[in-house]
């Protein structure tokens, strides 16, 4: 097989295939073949039926017209692999003048958009910043203090303070049906009442917003069809209540100080130092397992911010489709409906696609980015390494499964993520580190959990393989895929610090 490669405008391609004679003949004798022993004919034997038959049956141009339609489908990914192009488009044959015949050459062409080749505006060592594996004063600080959310009590505020929304005071409350009745089982002497909480509806906490210790409101609510914690005793009783609140006291949140007795009493460590030590071998252990997946998110945002030139649309609509496809795997194999899927991340289906679709768009330019690099670096993957990485793979027959990729034309496909991986590893090669302590962040972070003196079970390891499927891409090549779960909001940043266990 034979093929010369033609440049055109906008990035496209012809590709021109031409086929030996020989190879030809032995496709014409093996289809002849074929249609003997599948096909019957009377006064023959399945499979022995001679040409003349067969031409007599179907035509004379039956055999041939399948021969140039098997060859045009099996030559083409072929001569593609051979070339080392990658397509980004379904190709156009043109139009044959005739079809394959015995004893010549048959060629056929194909014009199709290939991927480009982009550019970085600098191939100079990337430089982040990292902050350091060790855990931080300020990040041993805040971790005690998320700690310290557990144990807080509520204290009486100033006089002056008023109750603010979602604030908590002591109140004393009385109600009375329209008739002016007292309702008992709404009576309360002074308890602590969190606003917000859910118990009366949201209309009863207005009502008490802005009020300070010592005074009253008195207000109706209409309870026609509403029902909540607090109203459970009367519920369908009363269509309207008067309600008389006092405050008793407007409360504040009181967290305990980092003490020796809090550590050793309250959260049974055997000291306070031994608290700090806890912490802080957490938060080491924490961000060990989260800095190497930061710092190759960096390194790729610091690429990416080089890459120049615009992506084709055909590439973003084809990883589009892939990650749609993956993502519904994903729900079948979890047995979650799309419509309960959009319900619990309150998203709609447009935002979904959007979020599929920007998705694609910044994968598609980390893969040009990555070929960039690798393509100035001079790195390559021979067909060696490639029979290598089948052999990686676990299946049964790793060469039967290299054979199928290759008369498939996926080749390519695993060459391209083998040398991405390269890339990436090039780049860490000479990556420039700059150590940061970080900063304590703007945004509250979430309350640690409890922590006791047992220390967490160490987390899997994300960097392992599940076992190879022989019809999936090998190892190496996964390696260089960093897709999230498809159209998803986007998830809370994963903090370097975790409650010591």
């Amino acid at each position: 097989m034979e093929t010369t490669v033609e440049e055109l405008k906008d990035n496209e391609v012809r590709l021109v295939v031409t086929v030996d004679a020989k190879e030809i003949d032995d496709r014409i004798k093996k289809t002849y073949k074929d249609f003997a022993y599948k096909y019957s004919f009377p006064g023959f034997r399945r499979g022995k039926a001679p040409r003349p038959v067969i031409d007599n049956a179907f035509g004379p141009e039956a055999v041939l017209a399948t021969v140039t339609d098997d060859v045009v489908k099996e030559s083409y990914p072929l001569a593609v692999d051979e070339c080392g192009i990658v397509p980004v488009s379904q190709p156009e044959f043109e139009e044959q003048d005739s079809l394959a015949e015995a004893g010549k050459p048959f060629s056929f062409a194909a014009t199709f958009k290939k991927k480009p080749r982009l550019e970085l505006d600098s191939y100079d060592p990337i430089e982040i910043e990292l902050p350091g594996e060790a855990a931080t004063d300020i990040e041993i600080t805040l971790q005690l203090d998320a700690l310290r959310e557990h144990y807080f009590e509520y204290k009486d505020a100033a006089s002056s303070a008023k109750i603010e929304e979602n604030g908590v005071a002591d109140i004393a409350l009385a109600a009375t049906d329209d008739k002016g009745e007292a309702i008992e089982s709404l009576a309360s002497e002074p308890s602590l009442y969190v606003l917000g909480s859910g118990f009366f509806p949201p209309e009863f906490d207005q009502h008490l917003v802005g009020l300070k210790k010592g005074q009253k409101a008195e207000f109706d609510l209409e309870f026609k069809g509403l029902f909540t914690a607090g109203l459970a005793s009367i519920a369908g009783q009363y269509d309207r209540v008067h309600f008389i609140v006092e405050v008793k006291a407007v409360k504040e949140k009181a967290l305990p100080e980092v003490t020796e007795e809090w550590a050793t009493e309250t959260c049974g460590f055997e000291s306070l130092e031994d608290l700090r030590t806890r912490v802080a071998e957490s938060i080491t252990e924490s961000k060990q397992e989260s800095l190497p997946r930061i710092r190759e998110n960096r390194v790729l945002t610091a690429l990416l911010s080089r890459l120049t030139g615009d992506v084709p649309e055909a590439m973003v609509e084809a990883r589009e489709a892939e990650l749609l496809q993956d993502f519904f795997q994903q729900l079948q194999s979890q047995n979650m409906t799309m419509d309960a899927y959009l319900s619990q991340m309150e998203i709609t289906m447009e935002q979904f696609r959007e979020d599929v679709k920007k998705q694609a768009h910044e994968v598609v330019r980390q893969d040009l980015a990555l070929d960039a690099w690798a393509a100035h670096k001079g790195l390559e993957v021979s067909d060696a390494d490639l029979s290598e990485e089948f052999a990686k793979s676990g299946t049964e027959d790793p060469k039967a499964l290299e054979a199928e990729w290759r008369a498939q034309g996926r080749l390519h496909t695993l060459r391209e993520g083998m040398l991405r991986y390269r890339a990436l590893a090039d780049l860490n090669d000479t990556l420039v580190i700059h150590e940061i302590d970080e900063e304590k962040p703007a945004a509250k972070k979430p309350a640690a959990k409890k922590a006791t003196a047992k220390k967490a079970a160490p987390k899997a390891d994300q960097a392992g393989k599940a076992p190879a499927e022989a019809d999936k891409a090998p190892a190496e090549a996964d390696k260089a895929a960093d897709t999230a779960a498809p159209a998803k909001k986007a998830a809370p940043a994963k903090t370097a610090t975790k409650t010591a266990e």
